[in-house]
């Protein structure tokens, strides 16, 4: 790459699904413009994901679009169990344990046709991203410091250009295929049967199942979640048997929870699982996420969740680029942390959500018997990505509340601005590097002011620090030091948060003050760029 983007052109996306919906979002978070290209005319119908996880609704906090996908939703707090020989539920997992943790305590059920749109008409407020439909990728080809793209319209060919060429088109992707790049991975033999019923579980046909709820047997297993306008069953296909006919499907969700009166099929789907990882994620310019890059079990709700990931860690990367604030090398620490979790980490929980609904005992290797670290596991909370790229990271939490680490995602807790108000501490650094100084406010410690919109700076005490302190604009009220005792350290730690809410460095406190911007250089690859410095580029453009 030569230069970010010397004629600011647009990133081009290609594939409207979930994903490459919510890196739109992203991107026009961060202020850059994208183009949206889908080759279908419409947003999807299918019967796909159901399940959006905590860590995907911090995401669509970030991105501004959490109230919108949460008033359409069914919360749930429960992750239930049930012995389908007995019916009752063994092993819940109880999510209200992360309450200090986060302010989505609860995972949520939502089809995927019901969240593209709202993701789509919050998009449409931006002002930044156009959205095709009807326009398919046929080929591209790399140019100087972009992209070239010809895509198929109902006018003909077009020619686009593109500074980024995003690859979220699924598990077919074109884009993966004229990179040249192969997948490695499996496709179980096995196929799973999908199927959305109206029936009245509630008060008809009263049950008292969670609305996410495992029927573990070790002859046959089944997933039930209810919708917020159904209820669904996913379960296992007897091998080499035909296609079920809608009727099958039913039966066989039935034979799990007995007879019921005034049952209706709405929608059902049968599909292969498969665990296959693309080699390669990005060839200069052009890089790929969600299926595109990984196809993963839809297990535990993997599929879609895991794939939010990505649309968390790359456009505050790209941001950062375009903007000159970062060099290239940053970019490339996109695949570096997804891509294990997409090789290993994903498929351990897969194979482990596998095996417990088979009761096969070797199931534990991944997931233990304590509660908040199965809640932590589960939410995907407890992700840690290999930020310094020494294979340090984890999607399986086996302690409670373990101290920080770098790579860890910083926990969500409450702390006092100056202003009075509460806050949670993702609101105070989501969208920048921030540099948080756990220490004694009192003894007026070295914290740099405010003096780059890419790196803030805040001191986080128990003691309120004094009006005369000079340190009163960039303080954080931490009664009786919970935050500090939740992150696990003692003595002055400064703690450096990514834009993306992950922990990039947790260090002893130096004294000087340019240690948090000398750890941001040797992440970004440039030192902060100064308020002046861009309101003075800002002026040029104009």
């Amino acid at each position: 790459m030569n230069s970010p983007n010397p004629g600011k052109l647009p990133v081009a996306i290609v594939g409207a699904g979930p994903v490459g919906l919510t890196t739109a979002l992203g991107l026009a978070y961060y202020g850059i413009p994208c183009v949206l290209y889908e080759d279908d005319p419409k947003l999807s119908l299918d019967t796909k994901a159901g399940t959006i996880l905590s860590r995907t609704l911090e995401i669509f906090r970030r991105y501004g679009v959490a109230d919108e996908v949460l008033a359409q939703a069914l919360r749930v707090d429960e992750i239930g169990e049930i012995d389908k020989r007995t019916q009752k539920s063994t092993y819940p997992v109880l999510l209200d344990a992360l309450s200090d943790e986060t302010r989505y305590p609860f995972v949520i059920n939502l089809p995927q046709h019901d969240l593209e749109p709202i993701l789509a008409e919050r998009l449409a407020r931006t002002g930044l991203v156009t959205i095709r439909m009807k326009h398919r990728l046929t080929r591209y080809e790399p140019s100087g410091d972009g992209v070239d793209l010809w895509l198929d319209t109902p006018e003909g060919e077009v020619r686009e250009r593109c500074s980024f060429l995003l690859g979220c088109d699924g598990g077919r992707s074109t884009v993966r295929e004229q990179m040249g790049v192969p997948v490695e991975g499996m496709s179980l033999p096995v196929k799973y049967g999908l199927v959305d019923l109206a029936v009245d579980l509630d008060v008809e046909n009263p049950r008292d199942y969670p609305y996410l709820a495992y029927f573990a047997d070790p002859v046959e297993w089944m997933i039930l979640v209810r919708h917020p306008h159904c209820w669904r069953f996913l379960y296992p296909l007897p091998e080499g048997v035909d296609e079920p006919a809608e009727n099958e499907l039913r039966d066989k969700a039935m034979s799990f929870i007995g007879h019921v009166d005034n049952v209706k099929v709405i929608n059902r789907v049968s599909y292969r699982v498969h665990h296959r990882v693309a080699t390669g994620w990005q060839q200069d310019r052009v890089i790929l996420l969600g299926d595109a890059a990984h196809l993963i079990t839809p297990m535990w709700a993997l599929g879609l969740n895991t794939g939010a990931l990505d649309a968390s860690n790359l456009p505050w990367r790209l941001a950062w680029y375009l903007r000159g604030w970062g060099n290239a090398a940053l970019i490339d620490g996109y695949e570096r942390e997804q891509h294990p979790l997409a090789v290993h980490g994903s498929g351990e929980m897969a194979e482990a959500a596998r095996m417990s609904m088979s009761q096969r005992s070797d199931a534990a290797f991944a997931m233990s018997d304590n509660n908040w670290s199965n809640a932590a596991t589960r939410t995907m909370l407890g992700v840690r990505l290999d930020v310094h790229g020494k294979s340090d990271w984890s999607m399986v939490v086996r302690s409670t509340r373990p101290a920080a680490r770098d790579g860890d995602r910083l926990p969500d807790f409450l702390v006092h601005t100056p202003a009075g108000s509460q806050q949670r501490i993702h609101d105070v650094c989501s969208g920048r590097f921030t540099a948080l100084y756990f220490c004694d406010a009192r003894r007026r410690p070295v914290v740099p002011p405010q003096s780059s919109p890419a790196l803030r700076h805040h001191v986080v005490s128990r003691y309120d620090a004094p009006h005369d302190s000079g340190l009163r604009d960039r303080s954080l009220l931490d009664p009786g030091d919970a935050m500090r005792k939740r992150m696990g350290f003692e003595g002055p730690t400064l703690v450096l948060v990514r834009p993306d809410e992950y922990i990039a460095y947790i260090v002893p406190m130096d004294g000087t003050p340019d240690q948090a911007a000398r750890l941001y250089e040797s992440i970004t690859g440039m030192p902060p760029p100064t308020l002046a410095a861009v309101k003075a580029g800002e002026e040029q453009m104009a």
